[in-house]
């Protein structure tokens, strides 16, 4: 398997050289193959969402490397970056963030049309990611009519809508209570494996993350484990 992901010595701080400075990542590296589901595990403050944003091109390192694919991502402009982020990267939060005056299928199908893929196009593939996680009767309703566990489920969709290589997953389930984020997880990892991608998925939820093919953890900046 090749790697979809690699984090070199990545470094990060805030208030740089100032009394007030704060070193989040401290030389953290780490590789996630084509079709591997790794673990990210942290306390909160640890560094995990910063890692998470270099890794998906939101923000970038103060030095270090990021790969996608074998190819070097750190140098690359702001719009450069942008197009990479849209064509190869899905986020998923721990609040589905979906646009509340559109339906459902709307939501999945907008991501696709702000890429060029036609409506129709957009709309059949915005069913068949909404049918594989059980939602696809509530393809109509508005993110205010769906159950917490239903809106997140549809997250999920969007996120894959235009099939990135990497899934970044930042507490996917840690607003749902344990029965639904049971299912919501297994609707994911559903996903995920029909897929093929790459996912780096942080959570605090042990359970699940042993169910993942590999666990990893942020300490004082770096990722050991796994």
């Amino acid at each position: 398997m090749s790697d979809a992901l690699v984090l070199e010595g990545l470094e990060k701080g805030y208030n740089r050289g100032k009394p007030s400075e704060v070193l989040v990542l401290r030389g953290a590296s780490l590789q996630v193959a084509a079709g591997e589901v790794v673990a990210l595990v942290a306390p909160s403050g640890a560094g995990k969402s910063t890692l998470l944003h270099i890794a998906g091109l939101l923000d970038t390192p103060d030095s270090g490397r990021v790969l996608h694919g074998g190819r070097e991502m750190t140098g690359l402009g702001d719009k450069a970056r942008t197009e990479a982020r849209r064509a190869e990267v899905g986020f998923i939060y721990q609040f589905h963030h979906l646009l509340p005056e559109f339906s459902a299928l709307e939501n999945v199908v907008i991501p696709q049309l702000a890429n060029g893929v036609p409506k129709a196009e957009a709309e059949a593939r915005g069913m068949d990611l909404l049918g594989r996680v059980g939602v696809a009767a509530r393809s109509g309703h508005r993110p205010a009519a769906l159950s917490g566990g239903e809106q997140q489920r549809v997250a999920f969709c969007r996120a894959l809508a235009n099939a990135p290589k990497l899934l970044l997953a930042d507490e996917p389930t840690g607003n749902l209570d344990p029965g639904t984020s049971e299912q919501v997880f297994a609707a994911l990892m559903e996903l995920v494996r029909a897929t093929g991608m790459a996912a780096l998925i942080a959570t605090h939820n042990l359970e699940l993350a042993a169910r993942m093919d590999r666990v990893v953890r942020l300490d004082q900046g770096r990722v050991v484990g796994g």
